[in-house]
């Protein structure tokens, strides 16, 4: 069994610290109630990921909302590449229609997840639909995502932490670190 100081010993390097990250979201949820000027949002959040950024970035909000909560799947064989094929395995608990929507990313990458679950969601005609992430590591991307709110743009590396798992583990770190190659590499 996986202690704190294995998951600790697993991390490469710290990227994000955690007053950086929490700085950042107090930035975004400045801003999102800055634009949206007094109205009544709703935020998606993206499970299981995004949960803590949603959690954090809700507090952050000056404005009335409610949310809601999604779990896609579009991982395949590997849980470290996506395979593009987009399952949703809970849907929305509330009609969005009329609504002002805000998805709540953990980290965009291939964005073909995003993709999908943007049409998705526009198929069920929110007043506006946009996107708030933690994290966009643009070399990824395979799609052309809209973003309208980055938390971070990171490079091209293995990040856990803050939600992002790898196996289910280190969701619980309060930062987001590089994942040790060795901890996800095949052994084949």
């Amino acid at each position: 069994m996986r202690t704190p100081a294995d998951l600790q010993a697993d991390i490469g390097e710290i990227l994000l610290t955690e007053a950086q990250i929490q700085a950042r979201v107090a930035e975004l949820g400045a801003q999102i109630s800055a634009d949206y000027g007094g109205r009544r949002l709703t935020l998606v959040s993206v499970l299981k990921g995004s949960l803590p950024f949603m959690a954090d970035l809700m507090r952050s909000i000056s404005l009335p909302l409610q949310i809601d909560l999604m779990e896609v799947s579009s991982y395949g064989g590997s849980t470290t590449e996506s395979s593009g094929l987009v399952r949703i395995l809970k849907d929305l608990s509330s009609s969005i229609e009329g609504e002002d929507v805000l998805i709540c990313e953990d980290i965009i990458d291939t964005g073909l997840t995003l993709n999908y679950l943007v049409r998705y969601l526009g198929g069920k005609k929110p007043a506006t639909l946009r996107i708030c992430t933690l994290l966009d590591k643009p070399a990824r991307r395979l799609v052309e995502i809209p973003v309208d709110y980055t938390g971070f743009t990171i490079p091209d590396q293995f990040v856990v932490g803050y939600g992002l798992d790898y196996g289910e583990l280190y969701r619980n770190l309060r930062f987001v670190g590089v994942l040790k190659p060795e901890v996800y590499a095949d052994p084949g």
